[in-house]
């Protein structure tokens, strides 16, 4: 009997060009990628003073533009480059109040949005559809996690658009309108 390993070397010879990796470095706001039509725009965002540098991007592609903050708190860039984007892709923290005295709670909420700040971004943007992707839920053993009623609520003060709160395998299609395709198993 023959066994293999997952380190066992490949029989097959294939080209190294398939798994090589290309970084390219940058500084500033602007184009790092285009080609074949599309282009992406990175841009700094501010994910705190200790946690420099953080960047959002915007990809643009046919006449389409989707946007992802990275992790950020309130930034005019978010606002900018995601103004009159087909899809906003947002990062949020959640806690509830009473829980915001613990000063642990306290340094983790200082970094990510707010959904009320969010709902700001979301409202000075104005994209066809705003989503929220990784979403922290504070919590500690008196006090529970916020419920996504809460997250709803608390943009809605702020932001009144469309709104998707992302799952996991979550896709969007961009097109004259955008579409959400939750994963079925």
């Amino acid at each position: 009997m023959r066994s293999t390993s997952a380190f066992a070397k490949p029989t097959r010879k294939l080209p190294p060009q398939g798994i090589a990796v290309q970084a390219d470095e940058f500084e500033r706001d602007g184009v790092v990628y285009e080609k074949d039509g599309v282009k992406v725009i990175a841009f700094e965002v501010d994910h705190g003073d200790a946690i420099k540098p953080a960047y959002g991007y915007r990809i643009e592609y046919k006449g389409h533009a989707a946007v992802i903050s990275g992790d950020t708190r309130y930034n005019q860039n978010v606002i900018k480059y995601g103004t009159g984007a087909d899809l906003l892709i947002h990062e949020v923290a959640i806690a509830r109040p009473e829980l915001m005295s613990n000063q642990f709670a306290q340094a983790i909420i200082a970094h990510p949005h707010h959904p009320h700040d969010a709902g700001r971004v979301f409202a000075q943007a104005r994209p066809k559809m705003a989503a929220y992707t990784h979403l922290v839920f504070l919590s500690n053993e008196k006090v529970p996690e916020a419920t996504l009623e809460d997250l709803l609520a608390q943009t809605q003060e702020t932001y009144s658009g469309p709104l998707e709160i992302g799952e996991d395998l979550t896709s969007f299609e961009i097109g004259e309108t955008v579409t959400v395709h939750r994963f079925k198993p």
